[in-house]
């Protein structure tokens, strides 16, 4: 059995705005190809959204991952850690 050092903040605080991007990357793909249902897309149109989609799926739940090995590792609660992250994410963004 390998152990591996807990996360830090900064750790956490990455892969949350990695999640994000990966996000707004799906976000950015839905408001240029249009909603599936309401036009016909290509298939590499199709392919690029469902990739996009996985990645912010993976990222997310690694994302999660990270912030509640986190909280448990300190004996915080978790919503009080993601609020945390939330606010530097938002402060470490650029405008």
């Amino acid at each position: 059995m390998v152990d591996h050092a807990p996360p830090t903040f900064d750790e956490v605080v990455e892969r949350q705005r990695a999640a994000n991007q990966a996000h707004n990357r799906v976000e950015e793909l839905r408001h240029s190809l249009g909603p599936p249902t309401e036009h016909k897309w290509t298939k590499e149109q199709s392919v690029t959204y469902e990739t996009a989609w996985r990645a912010w799926r993976d990222l997310d739940r690694e994302a999660q991952a990270t912030l509640a090995e986190y909280a448990t590792e300190r004996g915080r609660p978790r919503q009080e850690v993601q609020d945390d992250v939330a606010t530097a994410v938002r402060s470490r963004d650029p405008e």
